[in-house]
């Protein structure tokens, strides 16, 4: 029955605990399990909080307990309800890594509102997971803590940067997990863990409390099971907040998804620069498979141009790198974390900073110190903007035309460990579809579609406009009421 208890939807588990079928400690302990069992195989958390949560969930079970003798106040949404959160996002009293020894030590005087948001709608945190180093990377294989492994074969990754929370759920060690995506850090590790991902718009969940990585890309997003999940948990952590000027104040949709899976009217774009030779042949098969399926439940498809996609990956490594270079310029060995000892107060900086960031921190780093220098400033960030404004554009004529756009996450399905390790630009590529939806704000929606023939999952993402995360889920929520891909999961995962 306990492990039973970790193949509940969300729904289920709302149920199953106001209807006493279970406790919120009985819940958790089938997690803790979980997790004592295949944790060691898989790294996915850097952190497990479980003395903490089991005294949070007998306290939410008093809650619910008194509740039932007494309903007149509602309980809170996720009351008892275990979520895990990526180390680059501050829970108060928690460690908070980046997945970086530069702040190996460093615990949080506070909440990051998302997370904050959480806490009082109930839920409670099992543990802070994996992540590439401050968020670089696509495969959590630069995390200065060790790798995260792909649930579905631990000799693959997991994705990045979001890696150990999109194993968790896929592993079934929690429900429900918050990621961040800067570049396609939830969309591609959901994509390769066979997990449902969301980015929201930039500037509809606040970033406070998020240790910034590019602060105009970065967005706090959330893994689930289903779409139906996934969407509840936006619902809680969306909405302006007064802590982070770049959050947009529009009232949160209250999203009602449909039992009925009709994509009537809905105008479904397919970018022919998404579907480009080298891209596997798996990959396209299940993506055009899955907008067959849109075309079946009643969407019109329309083959649309991004014309500019192509300028994407090199955009994207000028402006990340640049706003990384002035973000993590405050990790200097004299206010947080620990400090590599020298006579002389620069000398504390070249130590800390050279032996405690890890090489792809400091590859992006002088990237970005390069391209903000004197004499390259116009030439390069400069002209990055420029042409980042022409791909906004780009999006927003094809939502003249569609209401949502259909793509592949990756051009490749999980990739073995080691396998780009020397090859940094094919480590990039592999987030070439999903660099796009970040530079221009708009929000992007991973679920998956099939598996390749090694077995590891394949993922569609679905692009939406600026604030149109209702439309998205809505119709990925209709594929999911006709298939099963979101149900599957690893039946034996390897041990180590």
């Amino acid at each position: 029955m306990m492990d039973d208890l970790t193949l509940l939807t969300l729904s289920k588990v709302r149920e199953g605990l106001r209807s006493a079928e279970f406790t919120s400690r009985e819940l958790l302990e089938a997690y803790l399990a979980r997790i004592e069992l295949y944790e060691p195989s898989l790294h996915a958390f850097l952190y497990l909080n479980a003395d903490r949560a089991l005294t949070q969930a007998d306290q939410a079970d008093q809650r619910i307990s008194a509740w039932r003798k007494d309903p007149t106040e509602p309980l809170p949404p996720l009351i008892g309800i275990p979520l895990a959160v990526k180390d680059v996002l501050c829970v108060k009293g928690l460690p908070c890594t980046c997945g970086s020894r530069i702040l190996e030590g460093f615990i949080p005087p506070y909440h990051a509102t998302a997370v904050r948001r959480l806490l009082e709608a109930g839920a409670i945190i099992i543990g802070k997971t994996n992540t590439d180093e401050f968020a670089m990377g696509s495969s959590t294989e630069n995390s200065a803590y060790g790798a995260t492994h792909n649930p579905w074969n631990v000799e693959h990754v997991p994705g990045g940067s979001s890696g150990g929370s999109a194993a968790a759920v896929a592993a079934r060690f929690a429900p429900l997990a918050l990621g961040t995506d800067t570049g396609g850090s939830v969309r591609q590790p959901a994509a390769f863990c066979g997990v449902t991902g969301l980015k929201p718009t930039y500037g509809r969940v606040s970033r406070f409390g998020l240790v910034a990585y590019g602060s105009s890309l970065d967005v706090v997003g959330a893994f689930g099971k289903s779409v139906a999940d996934v969407a509840f948990l936006f619902g809680l952590v969306s909405g302006p907040d007064a802590l982070d000027a770049t959050t947009v104040d529009l009232p949160v949709p209250q999203v009602r998804l449909s039992d009925e899976p009709s994509l009537k009217g809905l105008r479904v774009g397919v970018p022919k620069e998404y579907f480009v030779s080298g891209i596997q042949n798996e990959i396209e098969r299940s993506v055009r498979a899955a907008i067959d399926r849109f075309q079946e439940l009643g969407a019109q498809i329309v083959e649309i141009s991004l014309p500019h996609t192509k300028y994407a990956l090199p955009v994207y490594y000028l402006i990340a790198p640049a706003e990384a270079s002035a973000n993590l310029a405050r990790y200097d060995g004299i206010r947080y974390g620990p400090r590599n000892p020298a006579e002389a107060m620069w000398d504390i900086y070249y130590h800390t900073r050279g032996e405690k960031f890890g090489a792809e921190v400091k590859r992006r780093i002088m990237l970005g110190t390069y391209a903000l220098s004197a004499g390259y400033y116009d030439a390069y960030y400069g002209k990055a903007q420029k042409v980042r404004t022409l791909i906004k554009r780009d999006f927003e004529r094809a939502f003249d035309q569609v209401d949502i756009i259909a793509a592949p996450v990756a051009p490749t399905t999980a990739f073995r460990f080691g396998e780009h390790s020397n090859d940094p630009l094919a480590m990039y590529l592999e987030d070439v579809f999903t660099l796009p939806a970040n530079l221009a704000g708009v929000p992007g929606l991973a679920i998956p579609v099939g598996f390749d023939q090694a077995g590891l999952p394949v993922g569609i993402q679905l692009m939406g406009a600026h604030f149109a995360e209702s439309t998205l889920f809505q119709a990925a929520h209709a594929y999911q009421l006709t298939t099963s891909w979101h149900t599957l999961f690893p039946d034996q995962i390897q041990r180590a």
